[in-house]
């Protein structure tokens, strides 16, 4: 039951243990043997795949499935890990409506597509748990490589690396390794501490050293990286949040939902995490969707998501501004805050509504006031701390298709490079492709 004081302001134990755990538990139940089967059997193994096309990571989908249909789990999860290292955690956390199951033939013909998020966590849960790491390292070549970054590009670039036979050290600034997986997504996506158990196993393959608490700027450089490695790969991802440049910012309990998602992330008691009664979260990511839903969660009694854009325009896919509002989240579309109000401590924020007029957005001189508690900022995140020898596009360091930088031996991936989307499977296709490539670079100058 709720505890009697939780009725105003921000408090923590909006809820007690029980209610918690149900609220954050698995978003997706895991399949059983028998459900595995059934839903592998929907599939009709098309010739030309166009989920394996949707697949940031090309990981041969029919193939998958069909291993899974003839009873070899282990098998497809060797399917999945050979394109997708992070495989596990990418089947719990990656928008596959909008990827490989919005392509679906079952999706265009019935609207229910072949679940194949579920059944890749299945592949990969039984074979993470059976049969250890799939893949054993080749003889040493003599290379050295400095990873800076432990999250999806870093590490998937980091396994392929060791694999191929290379030395690589791996740098992060935090105490522990998963970058987003660990620290930015929401906790109901990934229960019962996955993201280490992945690392952990990950990391069995060997020849890894790792070394946390070394940030990039501060504690290495880039510079002396050059000099001591064969070569770099730059995946710390996006460490800065974007301001909101409105009145007010600056006052109480105006929060970045970054850390606030984090905090939740890394909490042993959630019972002792305080919450708002009145919530607003600031726009209309993926990053704003876990802020506000967990928000809900915890006992907020009331959550409202505001996007300066229409619907259509937010990068949060339908599924998941489905759930926040399943969840009990209000979502408001076209405005965008113009001051936030109170004495110190923020108390309320005034927006103005918005329309687009010839592609650009202006505000259309109506406004609002809602009263809050907490304001979390979801705006988006910039980078930190790159090198000045670096080219910069677009606020991220520019890259080719293969991760190269301008910069002869470094290459980066993931959010903080100009590859593409801002997706766990997307940086884990960039940090693979930068290490396939690194390793040809590094094998071909030695045989000159």
């Amino acid at each position: 039951m709720p505890n009697s004081v939780a009725t105003d302001g921000i408090v923590s134990g909006r809820l007690d243990h029980e209610i918690l755990r149900e609220n954050f538990s698995d978003l997706h139940p895991v399949l059983n043997d028998h459900e595995a089967l059934v839903a592998a059997d929907r599939c009709y193994f098309c010739y030309d795949a166009p989920c394996m096309d949707a697949c940031p990571t090309s990981i041969d989908i029919p193939l998958f499935i069909r291993q899974i249909a003839t009873g070899t789990p282990d098998a497809s999860a060797h399917t999945i890990f050979s394109q997708n290292i992070l495989g596990g955690m990418c089947a719990r956390v990656c928008p596959t409506e909008t990827l490989c199951e919005e392509v679906c033939v079952r999706e265009t013909a019935e609207s229910k597509p072949v679940e194949i998020g579920r059944l890749q966590r299945y592949a990969t849960d039984v074979a993470m748990t059976r049969d250890g790491q799939p893949f054993k390292r080749a003889a040493s070549t003599g290379k050295t490589i400095a990873v800076v970054g432990a999250g999806p590009a870093g590490l998937a670039c980091a396994h392929r690396l060791a694999v191929l036979g290379h030395a690589v050290t791996l740098f992060d600034a935090q105490s522990k390794g998963g970058g987003l997986n660990e620290f930015g997504i929401a906790s109901y996506k990934s229960v019962d501490g996955f993201a280490q158990k992945e690392l952990g196993w990950l990391l069995s393959v060997g020849g890894i050293d790792v070394r946390y608490g070394k940030a990039l700027g501060s504690d290495i450089t880039l510079e002396q990286l050059q000099v001591d490695y064969d070569a770099v790969f730059l995946g710390m991802g996006l460490g800065g949040v974007n301001a909101l440049r409105t009145e007010g910012e600056d006052k109480d309990n105006v929060l970045d939902a970054v850390s606030f998602i984090s905090d939740l992330r890394q909490a042993t008691d959630l019972t002792k995490l305080p919450i708002g009664k009145r919530v607003v979260v600031i726009g209309g990511g993926m990053t704003a969707v876990d802020a506000a839903v967990q928000a809900k969660l915890l006992g907020a009694l009331d959550v409202t998501m505001v996007y300066r854009r229409g619907k259509d325009r937010m990068s949060a896919s339908v599924f998941e501004q489905d759930l926040a509002t399943s969840r009990g989240v209000r979502i408001i579309y076209n405005a965008q805050p113009v001051k936030i109000t109170g004495n110190g401590a923020a108390a309320g924020v005034e927006f103005a509504y918005t329309r687009t007029v010839a592609g650009k957005l202006e505000m259309t001189g109506e406004t609002f006031v809602l009263p809050v508690d907490q304001v979390f900022k979801a705006i988006g995140q910039t980078i930190d701390g790159i090198p000045a020898s670096l080219k910069i596009e677009h606020g991220k360091i520019s890259v080719s298709e293969t991760g190269r930088s301008s910069v002869d031996g470094v290459w980066a991936g993931g959010d903080c490079a100009s590859g593409g989307d801002d997706l766990t499977v997307t940086a884990v296709a960039e940090g693979r492709d930068a290490a396939i490539d690194i390793h040809a670079g590094l094998i071909g100058r030695a045989n000159r």
